[in-house]
């Protein structure tokens, strides 16, 4: 019979799983500290000594349960799999909850969050296609090296001694024929610039407000187009102001930016490593620096987040004290950038709004596009109003790639419809026409890889409910360009169609909605 003694262990025969235990302890010595784990008497008992705590650091345990041990589980203290990741991530967590408590707080000390390895991350967010900047070096060549390379820049940084050098500028054709300049950075400028937007954000995303939507991080162009349809359709909106501001990132003036930065900014290496950006230039066409005096780099990375600080304080912290005090209606805001769409309930308050940011704009350096900003008369109402003057049906405006149309649903319910906008579906198959004819003489494989994506992309963009047929439109137009090109290939017959449409329909995707329903999507991620 097995009894309890007055130590707490327990006696047991000698048996089978005894004799395993001794072999074991035999094998292993004592795990279990300073308590003998067997005595020998002659009543030829085994003592075993009562199971200990699993939380001990040693593998007391699992050797008493007969278990195999463990492998760096008792024995070792727990780590973070990644210390350094989650080092830099809780530095910044504590830096967003500081921001977020305190709105009037200024941070004079932020430098020390530009890490190696923060360094590291930003250098692996970057594109590995990008144009090299004036200093001809790629993604490619910085990897090889990338620790040294990292460390010898965070150096400079920490230092001082890190100047950012001028952008290369590219000429880009836009849609109304003028030209979009593009500065093309040096790569450590990039992954600087990089890594500050990241310390930045940490901030500033606590501070910018809900209807700014343009360039930041976990929103996009569709939240911002979900955003905008849910409030024409859900409020008593009548009148829309489209509003443009004029070459935006071309006439941010320096010194109100750097303003506005100070609100929450002091580290004045920060500042200074934020002024030399904005002072970098360009090379022209001589291989001449030219110096920047007014305006955002195009195409660097700190300059989107420079651009919603900027109208953060001019436009946005304006509009909402404006809805508070002056207007007498429902007014409804969504902002990608400089791409502004304001509704308004009462007609008043629309004309209003206009006269006086114009006005708010002027006092910044900025300006509306006189051709791009227009009132018009927009919701749900809009067609029995005009149908009353005697007036067609109501005008449309563009957003963000796509014409916004008044219609209807099947049950006769107000439904916005989105279609592509015409110029852009022009420009888009303009563009891939003439790319087909410098691939004329490049494999069916190649071309079709390339088509793949060209079409994928633009169904991954412009797929959204109700623009069905814009989408089979591009998909038609696309096909047709292709067999013409395959059939200027040689001077034999032409390539029968229906031949043609069996290796079209390997390559290109077929049109399709890739998007939910504004509504659905909106409701799900603003559960209020």
């Amino acid at each position: 019979m097995r009894r309890r003694s007055v130590y707490g262990t327990w006696e047991a025969p000698v048996g089978l799983w005894a004799k395993s235990l001794w072999s074991r302890t035999e094998r292993h010595g004592n795990p279990g500290g300073d308590t003998p784990c067997r005595t020998v008497g002659e009543s030829d008992k085994v003592v075993v000594p009562r199971k200990p705590m699993n939380k001990t650091a040693k593998p007391e345990a699992e050797w008493v349960e007969g278990r195999t041990l463990t492998k760096r589980n008792s024995q070792h203290d727990a780590g973070a799999r990644a210390q350094n990741r989650s080092s830099t991530t809780s530095r910044l967590l504590a830096v967003r909850k500081a921001a977020k408590r305190d709105k009037a707080r200024q941070f004079t000390s932020l430098m020390h969050h530009l890490t190696v390895d923060l360094l590291e991350q930003s250098f692996r967010v970057l594109s590995h296609q990008a144009a090299a900047g004036a200093d001809g070096v790629t993604w490619t060549e910085y990897e090889t090296q990338i620790r040294v390379n990292l460390e010898r820049l965070h150096h400079r940084v920490q230092d001082g001694t890190y100047r950012p050098q001028p952008a290369r500028r590219v000429l880009i054709p836009k849609e109304d024929g003028s030209e979009r300049p593009l500065n093309i950075l040096c790569l450590e400028d990039k992954i600087v610039q990089q890594a500050v937007v990241t310390v930045l954000n940490a901030i500033y995303e606590t501070d910018f407000l809900g209807f700014s939507y343009g360039f930041r991080p976990g929103r996009g162009p569709h939240d911002a187009l979900d955003a905008l349809i849910v409030g024409i359709e859900r409020k008593p909106v009548n009148w829309i102001l489209d509003m443009d501001i004029r070459k935006f990132f071309d006439t941010v003036k320096h010194g109100w930016l750097l303003r506005f930065l100070q609100h929450r900014i002091q580290d004045r290496r920060l500042l200074r490593l934020l002024r030399q950006w904005l002072k970098a230039g360009v090379l022209d066409e001589h291989g001449h620096r030219v110096l920047g005096t007014i305006g955002t780099p195009q195409g660097a990375v700190v300059s989107p987040l420079m651009a919603n600080v900027y109208l953060h304080y001019v436009f946005d912290l304006w509009v909402q004290q404006w809805r508070k005090r002056h207007a007498r209606g429902i007014l409804v805001v969504v902002r990608y950038a400089d791409d502004v769409v304001v509704g308004f309930q009462n007609p008043d308050d629309a004309s209003r709004f206009r006269r006086e940011i114009e006005v708010r704009l002027q006092e910044f350096g900025l300006a509306l596009h006189p051709d791009k900003t227009r009132l018009i008369r927009f919701g749900r109402f809009a067609h029995e109003q005009n149908r009353k003057r005697g007036l067609g049906k109501p005008e449309t405006f563009n957003f963000l790639g796509f014409t916004h149309i008044c219609g209807v649903s099947r049950q006769g319910r107000f439904l916005i419809h989105r279609k592509t906008r015409r110029d852009r579906l022009q420009a888009k198959l303009k563009a891939l026409s003439q790319e087909l004819k410098k691939r004329l003489h490049q494999p069916v494989r190649t071309t079709g890889h390339w088509l793949r994506s060209v079409v994928q992309g633009h169904l991954n963009y412009y797929g959204v409910p109700l623009n069905g047929a814009a989408l089979s439109l591009f998909c038609y137009e696309v096909r047709s360009r292709w067999y013409r090109a395959l059939c200027r290939r040689s001077q034999r017959k032409r390539l029968n169609w229906e031949r043609f449409g069996k290796v079209a329909d390997h390559w290109i995707p077929k049109a399709a909605i890739v998007h939910p329903y504004p509504h659905h999507r909106f409701d799900a991620k603003y559960s209020r």
